[in-house]
């Protein structure tokens, strides 16, 4: 009843709202009855497709239900496999641990023999020429399966190539990794499994690359390798390394002078730049000493010629042709004074010759404090722990040191050459200028 009254009032609201038009009794009872048809017709509509729907959803579930029933059945069905194979695995392990024995403790050697000898291998120059041996250690070394008697084959015959190879000093084709980085395949001697040799240089061997290399540097004896490739005797010498490598790494490792000049940093620069002053100012000087005294000598077997291009000559023209001998003491302080005109130019450049000479050893011993600063303040940092942050402070303390000392005691002995000689040529002018004043004294007429 409720509904039937739901329904009507639905039915009555288009009427209400279109009060604009108005409508007899008779009217309204008939738009009601249509509106009732459709929506009754619409409700059985609905009614017949949810019993339709009802219907195809219960065969839906049914086939579900079955298809269920048949999956559980299948589980069951492969459980039940599975716990007869692995009864019957249990079985077959079992009885091939019986019939292995001893075997297994064999095969357990062999693993362990392939690892130790893969390891042993692993810096080993001949990887380059059989690469794949390392492969088949490790696989060997790494199965859990037991070995076949191909494996435990290839095994023996691995060790056999390399005792053979260790012993054999062969020329082969082998790909090498230049100096400039590129890589070609390049003639080889090989030495047994401790040198190998291009045509032009020693090579490396870089395990962790697999690779040789040619080094950058390169050692004294690499003449020989040529010598030893050109020779037809039966017995040639020939340089090999016996650390497989180690010597010409720690070759590649060591500083040079360049790298040793740039580890003492600003301060070794500045000693340098020093000692290069204090070396061509005593050049300058020798030079220019060794001139005046061929000049000087010169000058000596012709006392009757005085010139003014050196200064014995400069000293004899004081006097002039005829000196006044009624006055020895002007004459005298004449000849002083002529000497001291000529001594500055003769011992020019000594005293900053000796002023570096001095202040080199303590550039360096300055060097030598800041490096200990920085080395001090990599120990604070790193806590010791780590020698190489050290390395850097400790190098330019030394160096500098080093350098100091070097271009001080060079430049003391120059100083040294240079005061003796200006101070020969001083003694000669003065032995002169008293002979001079003797000779004018006698009377005598001069001598060459």
């Amino acid at each position: 009843m409720n509904r039937l009254l739901s329904l009507f009032a639905l039915a009555l609201l288009p009427a209400l709202v279109q009060a604009a038009e108005p409508l007899s009794p008779d009217q309204l009872l008939e738009r009601i009855r249509s509106e009732r048809a459709a929506e009754v017709s619409a409700m059985q509509a609905r009614e017949q497709a949810f019993i339709r729907d009802r219907g195809e959803q219960a065969q839906l579930l049914a086939r579900a239900k079955a298809a269920l029933d048949q999956q559980q059945a299948e589980a069951e069905r492969l459980k039940g496999e599975f716990d007869r194979q692995e009864a019957q695995l249990a079985e077959q392990e079992k009885l091939l641990a019986q019939r292995v024995g001893h075997l297994g403790e064999l095969f357990g050697v062999v693993r362990q023999s392939a690892g130790d000898i893969a390891g042993q291998w692993q810096d080993s120059l001949l990887n380059v020429q059989y690469p794949e041996r390392l492969q088949r250690l490790r696989s060997l070394a790494e199965s859990r399966a037991l070995p076949s008697a191909e494996d435990l084959d290839g095994f023996w015959m691995a060790l056999l190539e390399d005792l053979a190879a260790s012993g054999r000093v062969e020329q082969v084709e082998l790909p090498v990794v230049g100096a400039d980085g590129r890589r070609s395949e390049q003639p080889v001697l090989r030495v047994g499994s401790f040198s190998a040799f291009s045509q032009d240089a020693l090579l490396r061997y870089d395990a962790d690359a697999g690779q040789l290399l040619e080094p950058a540097r390169q050692p004294s004896e690499r003449s020989m390798i040529d010598d030893y490739l050109a020779s037809d005797a039966p017995l040639a010498t020939l340089p090999v390394d016996p650390s497989r490598g180690t010597l010409l790494a720690q070759l590649q490792r060591q500083p040079q002078l360049w790298d040793r000049i740039q580890q003492g940093g600003l301060v070794g620069w500045v000693i340098l730049v020093l000692g290069a002053i204090g070396l061509l100012l005593a050049i300058w000087r020798m030079v220019y000493l060794g001139g005046v005294g061929r000049k000087v000598g010169s000058q000596m077997r012709e006392l009757n010629q005085p010139r003014t291009d050196n200064p014995l000559g400069r000293i004899i023209g004081v006097l002039g042709p005829k000196p006044q001998l009624s006055d020895l003491e002007t004459l005298e302080l004449k000849l002083d004074e002529a000497i001291l005109q000529e001594t500055p130019p003769l011992e020019r450049g000594q005293p900053l010759l000796k002023l570096l000479a001095a202040v080199a050893p303590l550039l360096g011993l300055l060097g030598t404090v800041t490096g200990m600063i920085i080395t001090f303040q990599a120990i604070t940092q790193s806590g010791g722990g780590d020698s190489r942050l050290m390395a850097e402070g400790i190098s330019q303390a030394l160096v500098t040191t080093v350098l100091g000392l070097v271009v001080a005691i060079p430049l003391l002995f120059l100083h040294s050459l240079l005061a003796s000689r200006s101070k020969a040529l001083i003694q000669l002018l003065e032995q002169q200028s008293a002979g001079l004043i003797a000779l004018h004294l006698s009377g005598a007429p001069r001598r060459d």
